[in-house]
This record gives structure tokens, C-alpha cells and sequence, in this order.
């Protein structure tokens, strides 16, 4: 069976302040149902995702990419999560990929929302795993059982925005020379569920591939997804209107599953799932799960018209 070239790659994206590059890789299947899969906080188009035997046993063309800022890819200044859509549709018309469904995991939860509230036309389905909710959402306490670093970024992202910087500046200087810094910072709050996820020798060092990989360019990756996160996402979900999936792990410190309830409440075609006994990373081991409801939606890939190739 043909597989796709996981090798990164850059495309030139043009911009009102010049070209910037985007950074992406392609796993799977080459003919198999087009999937974009939007990284965690911090993270990289390495994932951590599915291996390439998982999505070829799928029918799996998996795009991921480097938000801006991340890897490889140039930064932009004060983006808000609604500006995914930019990258998310560029690529795809880059690929000369029509319609397509999209995966989100922790921070890029919301992303993968706001590509299916603002590209209805093209995104036939969503996954969400371990997502937030907006900063302004009603009725929802956003801090409570939180872990106590998580809650001191993103008040930091709303109040203190200098400090914030240097918090970040300095933990990706840290995690650029060891990764394992980071999971070891998560293990200190992580729940007894993720402890043994991060402890676990595969995945653990997916993971340290991944941070590794988020900051080789510094931190404004990280910086501008936490300022994202806490500013208005340019999108309500009360206006998402493809069929959404969402998955919470009951035990998690990170990104509380009281988020997840305050959106599944709010998206009219969603459905919830909240896991007993998982936590933040268990998010990793319901991915292929989900990509088989995500490609029933589209079997093969549909290949768009010329036009869309950039």
C-alpha cells in the first residue's frame, strides 16, 4: 500500500504583511478521507498522532500543520483562533482538497471549531478532545479545578501579558535544549491517569518529539495560542452546524471537562462523551476512535477543483 511522505514541508502563504511561511506534513493513505488534524499547546505537526500502519488501516490522509508561530512556521502577531480558518482553508486548496473533516485536541480544540463554524461548505465534521472554552463564556467558572500553572498563563494572558512572555520565553528556552523539562512540569500536577500515559515509554517520547519540535523558533507559538484562547475567538458555537464530537477525560486538571459540557451545551449537532478514569492524555488513545466517525462522513479523498491550487 502507497503512503504519504510524513517528511515536513513549507508552502508560502501571502499575507497583507508579506509572505509567511506554513509548515505541514501529510501522513496515511494518499487516496484515503482527507483529515486535518489541529496539534495541542504546545505542539507541531508531528503530532503526537496516530502512526502511518493506523491511518492506512483507516483510509487516513492526515494533514497536520504547524500553527503559527510553531516550528517551522512564521508567526502572526495577535492571530485569533478564528484565524485558523486562513491557514486550514490555504492548505487545503494548496492540496487540492474540496470538502474534508477536521480533528482538534487541548489547544487546538478550539481551531478545529472555529474551521467548522466558518468553512460549513467545506468541513463536513468535527472531532474535539480535551478542548477550552471561550474566555467569556456565561455560567461556566473557567479556572475552577484547574491546574494551579495553567491558571496562573492564562490570568497572565489577560492581565499581565509582559510577564507572560518572559514565563514562556524562558520554559521553551528550557524545553528547546531538554524537552523532558515539560513532562516532567506536567507530571507535577498531572492526575494518576495521565501519569502513566506520560510515563509510558512510546508516547512519552511522541511527546518530547513534539514540544521539541513547537519551540525550535522560540515561544510565540505558545504565546499567541494562550493570548488566543483568552481573547474573543472570532466565532460562537452556538453557530457551528456540522455534526460535532466531543471528548473529555472526567479526571482532567488541565483543561477541565466542565469546559467541554459548556460547549457540547451549546453546538446544536454535537455529542459528548466524558470518560471515567481519563484525564488530559488520554485524549491520545481515542484519536483513532474518532477518525473512524470523522471518514464515514467521506469515504475517499475528493479532490477539488483545479482553480483552488496555489
Amino acid at each position: 500500500m502507497r503512503q504519504e511522505d510524513p517528511t515536513p514541508r513549507e508552502v508560502k502563504l501571502p499575507g497583507r504583511d508579506g509572505d509567511r511561511t506554513l509548515t505541514y506534513e501529510v501522513a496515511g493513505d494518499p487516496d484515503g478521507a482527507p483529515v486535518f488534524y489541529l496539534h495541542g499547546m504546545p505542539g507541531s505537526s508531528s503530532g503526537p498522532r496516530p502512526r502511518n500502519a493506523v491511518l492506512n488501516r483507516h483510509g487516513v490522509k492526515l494533514v497536520s500543520y504547524d500553527r503559527p508561530g510553531y516550528g517551522r512556521s512564521s508567526r502572526r502577531p495577535g492571530r485569533s483562533v478564528a484565524d485558523a480558518v486562513d491557514d486550514v482553508e490555504f492548505l487545503a486548496d494548496h492540496l487540492r482538497i474540496g470538502t474534508f473533516t477536521i480533528m482538534g485536541r487541548s489547544g487546538g480544540g478550539p481551531h478545529a471549531l472555529a474551521c467548522a463554524a466558518l468553512l460549513p461548505h467545506r468541513v463536513l465534521r468535527a472531532a474535539v478532545l480535551v478542548s477550552f472554552a471561550p474566555a467569556d463564556a456565561d455560567d461556566l467558572d473557567w479556572f475552577s479545578n484547574m491546574a494551579g500553572s495553567n491558571i496562573d498563563a492564562y490570568q497572565e494572558a489577560s492581565f499581565d501579558q509582559r510577564r507572560l512572555t518572559e514565563t514562556l520565553r524562558v520554559r521553551a528556552n528550557r524545553v528547546k535544549q531538554d524537552p523532558a523539562h515539560l513532562l516532567d512540569l506536567l507530571r507535577a500536577e498531572a492526575t494518576a491517569a495521565d501519569a502513566r500515559i506520560i510515563d509510558d515509554f512510546f508516547l512519552r517520547s511522541l511527546l518530547l518529539r513534539t514540544y521539541q519540535a513547537a519551540v525550535i523558533h522560540g515561544p510565540y507559538g505558545w504565546i499567541d495560542d494562550v493570548l488566543a484562547l483568552r481573547q474573543d475567538w472570532g466565532f460562537r458555537p452556538e453557530d457551528i452546524k456540522v455534526p460535532v464530537r466531543l471528548w473529555h477525560g472526567a479526571d482532567d486538571q488541565f483543561a477541565p471537562p466542565s469546559h467541554t459540557e459548556w460547549l457540547a451545551a451549546r453546538i446544536p449537532d454535537a455529542k459528548l462523551e466524558v470518560q471515567p478514569g481519563a484525564a488530559h492524555f488520554g485524549a491520545l488513545s481515542v484519536v483513532p476512535r474518532l477518525l473512524e466517525w470523522l471518514i464515514a462522513a467521506q469515504p475517499r479523498v475528493e479532490a477539488a477543483d483545479a482553480t483552488l491550487s496555489h
